[in-house]
């Protein structure tokens, strides 16, 4: 299964300042995979070093510099490590922080030396990082879950996935392929993105065993809950991973995970999900110009589940059948949305999210996502059906004075110039601005098509 982060990795391969790289990204996520594919692929050696099976290794890093580490390894694996030659692997890093410590040192002693970092619980061991941290002397990627495009290519849909990836705004999708699109885009929603369940679907085309899978995914992603602090927080811990998908869409209320658990022990527990790249946080913004980061309301905000996948086998959402209606559905096409949005390049820097709520007592509007592109504001309604109302776009565009947005809806692509009266408290007023509707299914290619404008 072929993963678009295999071409950073090539960059940075070739890079001149190259620096370890850090990849960092939730369980399963597929990083193991991704590095084992680019090794076979663009080196003659390959050596992994995994602390979490392996505890024993660390003690390798306790002693000695950077020459003295190298050599045990080879000793201790018979595989000779050549620079330029070898890419060298440190998998579950977390569970080795010493070695966290030495990356920098690898660095100053041997800038030939391919040598890629990976870890699940990462964040939090950095987060809480005793040592001496390797600040200018590691660069970071994150991998995330197989988007829609990875997903097609991979349920061997080629010929699909090249159809989006060329498409123009001039090109026209005719009616059977936009319906063959939208059962894909359907079939996506129930398997989701997480190596595993995509492999086990390929392999079998039965989406119980990939029930089966997302099921053990969770289970094992409950099981490291025990690694994260004692053992009342892991229970709330697993109380809010099985909330969040009900919560999708909607701002987060602290109340409604559980009444009788205090907000700070939520908040800290929901920082640890967040950290281990289980949940995102869309922040309220208020902005009214770039950056928008700057003008969030950390109290406010909706979460972003991992994966769509896991959120339906969370919600019961059994996988009788493909053929999910896109309809009454809204909440799983923010998550589809964001979650495809997130995964695009650079990959070397954490994509922010963010929503704006109308901030005035008894004036309800909610526009679903903002972003940044050029330095501008990037409005995104997000529509689960072909039609929908744009009332809450239409508030937004006349209180930021914006000129252009982009909707997200299950019909086929189109331009138009937007016009519409809104009643406002102090009266009627108009509001103009050019619309870009593109369907659910070209979420990755937003930006292309923006800048095509």
């Amino acid at each position: 299964m072929y993963r678009f982060f295999c071409e950073h990795l090539k960059y940075w391969k070739d890079k001149i300042n190259r620096k370890p790289l850090i990849i960092s990204g939730s369980r399963q996520t597929g990083k193991t995979y991704v590095v084992r594919q680019f090794a076979d692929k663009h080196f003659d050696n390959f050596l992994e070093v995994n602390f979490e099976k392996n505890p024993d290794i660390c003690q390798i890093f306790e002693i000695g510099d950077t020459n003295a580490i190298l050599n045990n390894l080879e000793l201790l694996f018979d595989r000779k490590i050549t620079e330029g030659k070898t890419l060298l692997f440190f998998d579950e890093l977390q569970a080795c922080p010493k070695a966290i410590e030495k990356l920098r040192y690898f660095y100053e002693d041997h800038p030939l030396l391919h040598l890629i970092a990976a870890g699940s619980l990462l964040n939090l061991t950095l987060n809480e990082f005793k040592y001496s941290m390797p600040v200018g002397r590691v660069e970071f990627a994150y991998l995330y879950p197989m988007n829609f495009f990875e997903f097609l290519m991979a349920v061997e849909q080629r010929g699909i996935y090249e159809f989006l990836q060329n498409f123009s705004l001039n090109t026209q999708i005719p009616g059977p392929v936009h319906n063959k699109i939208l059962s894909l885009l359907s079939l996506y929603y129930l398997i989701g993105g997480m190596p595993e369940a995509v492999k086990v679907y390929v392999q079998t085309g039965s989406l119980k065993e990939v029930e089966n899978v997302h099921e053990s995914i969770l289970t094992s992603l409950q099981y490291d809950f025990a690694k994260y602090g004692t053992r009342k927080q892991q229970q709330i811990l697993i109380k809010l991973l099985r909330y969040l998908p009900k919560a999708l869409g909607r701002k987060f209320k602290y109340v409604a995970v559980d009444k009788n658990l205090r907000s700070d022990e939520i908040r800290r527990s929901l920082e640890l999900l967040e950290q281990a790249k289980i949940v995102h946080r869309l922040y309220h913004t208020s902005a009214s110009t770039p950056p928008l980061e700057y003008a969030i309301n950390p109290k406010i905000f909706k979460p972003v589940f991992l994966d769509i996948g896991l959120a339906n086998h969370l919600l019961h959402l059994r996988l009788t059948t493909p053929e999910i209606l896109l309809e009454n559905r809204g909440a799983l096409a923010e998550q589809f949305v964001a979650q495809q949005l997130l995964t695009l390049p650079p990959y070397f820097l954490e994509r922010k999210l963010f929503y704006w709520q109308r901030e005035k007592k008894n004036a309800e509007a909610e526009l679903d996502l903002i972003t940044e592109f050029n330095s501008k504001i990037l409005p995104i309604e997000i529509k689960s059906g072909k039609e929908g109302r744009l009332k809450s776009l239409q508030v937004y565009m006349y209180e930021k004075k914006l000129n252009f947005a982009v909707r997200f809806y299950a019909g086929l692509p189109k331009i138009q110039d937007f016009s519409a009266n809104i009643r406002l408290k102090n009266g009627t007023k108009n509001v103009r601005f050019k619309l870009l509707s593109l369907p659910l299914y070209l979420s990755l290619r937003l930006f292309d098509l923006v800048q095509d404008l």
